[in-house]
């Protein structure tokens, strides 16, 4: 899933075999939705998750193919191999007492190599640090210091809620194992719940739940749990837009679970899958660009 799928934040290198990531996402004002947001929350079905119950029954053949189907299907919308893929993303994060914060980056992905970059536009500030993953590592640039060090996949993007995680290619299949597959609606829609549990300590969270819609494959919800089953974050997904014959979601909704009243909105613009020099993916990109 645009793994968002699977926020814009830093990201850990990779380490063994080759595999593909999460990729970036970006927001506007988060007053814009308040009545989907409050539509979706109400009439989401919520269930205890599979991962809190250490006697979890297996899944039946049926079951398990219906939910591999629903990944690879959820994978396969993600995946731009043979391609580039390129896109702004604005952030719009608010905290409780505190102004609104608005960042932008410009996200650049090659799937077919797992590579990918996302440069800082906003705020001022912090404009031209950036982020690289580059063979199995990803760097932070900062242009101040003119100097790389070593960044995860894990972290926040820029004071967001947002992972850089979620502005990567993913691949549920390889990351995750499913535990139950079940029913319910988000809104008027009829979903699919699929409870996964993490196969590696890539992806930032142990647990996740995904709400995909039965008639069209696309995820309208995610709620990732900590070790122990506690919710961390929920991210909606209200718009999406197509590009090159794929569902992409042009805007997402996170909400900080733990710290009640953060949450941050990421809108995705001038998606593109042209293609880009081979010099955007290196470290002279990051430095040339700031000079």
């Amino acid at each position: 899933m645009f793994s968002i799928i699977s926020g814009i934040t830093g990201m850990p290198g990779m380490a063994g075999a080759k595999r593909r990531t999460r990729k970036p996402f970006a927001g506007a004002s988060v007053a814009i939705l308040p009545l989907l947001v409050s539509l979706i929350l109400a009439g989401a079905a919520v269930l205890p998750v599979a991962a809190q119950d250490k006697s979890v029954p297996a899944l039946s053949a049926t079951d398990a193919a219906r939910a591999t189907a629903i990944l690879k299907e959820l994978d396969s919308l993600d995946d731009f191999s043979g391609k580039d893929y390129s896109a702004l993303y604005t952030i719009v994060s608010e905290k409780p007492g505190e102004k609104q914060n608005v960042s932008q980056a410009r996200v650049y992905r090659r799937d077919t190599k797992d590579q990918f970059v996302i440069l800082v536009m906003l705020p001022e500030v912090n404009k031209g640090q950036g982020y690289l993953r580059e063979d199995n590592n990803v760097w932070f640039y900062d242009p101040t210091s003119r100097k790389f060090s070593f960044s995860s996949i894990k972290e926040n993007l820029q004071n967001s809620e947002a992972k850089n995680a979620d502005f990567t290619q993913t691949s549920l299949l390889d990351d995750y194992t499913i535990e139950a597959i079940g029913e319910g609606t988000v809104g008027k829609y009829p979903v699919w719940i699929l409870d996964l549990k993490a196969k590696n300590n890539e992806v930032p969270y142990e647990r996740t739940r995904l709400y995909v819609r039965k008639d069209r494959t696309m995820l309208l919800k995610q709620e990732d749990f900590s070790v122990s089953g506690r919710l961390m974050r929920t991210t909606l997904m209200p718009k999406y837009a197509e590009l090159a014959g794929k569902l992409l979601p042009a805007q997402i909704l996170i909400v900080d679970e733990v710290n009640k009243g953060e949450k941050s909105q990421i809108t995705m613009a001038e998606q593109s899958v042209a293609s880009l020099p081979d010099k955007v993916f290196t470290k002279a990109f990051l430095e040339q660009v700031n000079r």
